[in-house]
């Protein structure tokens, strides 16, 4: 017998969503990967794909060391350095951090796909999911969370 896979039937995987809620104070990488690892464990995925979407243009997501506290502060200088505030850009309409969070943004990315195995995410030991928020003021960010798996 041999399967054809334009015609196999397949048991439904499971696909359960969430969003989290995360209050910046500003400019800041705010981790987050203890409540993701929570939700992953309570859907009870053993084996399968987190999907994390952040829903705004001037906050990002990013998977960076988790332990060394300098390597935030470097990367939120970079990111000053390589998008600057000033007069250069059209676009300010929220004020002059309006157009460098949206080029952090494009630089850092919306999304992340993490892989789940024995229902934990197969993060390196030293890895932690942030949301990087690339505006001066305080924001409420929401974060869309999909999983799919068995």
């Amino acid at each position: 017998m041999t399967w054809d896979p334009l015609h196999a039937t397949l048991p439904a995987m499971p696909h359960i969503t969430n969003t989290f809620t995360i209050s910046t104070s500003g400019k800041a990488l705010v981790e987050f990967t203890g409540e993701v690892a929570q939700w992953v464990a309570a859907t009870g995925i053993e084996t399968g794909l987190v999907t994390l979407f952040c829903r705004h243009t001037s906050a990002s997501l990013l998977i960076n060391e988790n332990a060394a506290p300098a390597v935030k502060r470097d990367i939120l200088r970079w990111l000053e350095k390589v998008a600057p505030e000033g007069p250069q850009y059209e676009h300010d309409d929220e004020g002059p951090d309006d157009m460098p969070a949206h080029i952090r943004t494009l630089l850092t990315g919306e999304s992340l796909q993490i892989p789940v195995s024995n229902g934990r995410m197969m993060l390196g030991t030293w890895q932690g999911i942030y949301l990087a928020e690339h505006r001066a003021m305080p924001h409420r960010r929401q974060v869309a969370a999909h999983i799919s798996g068995e």
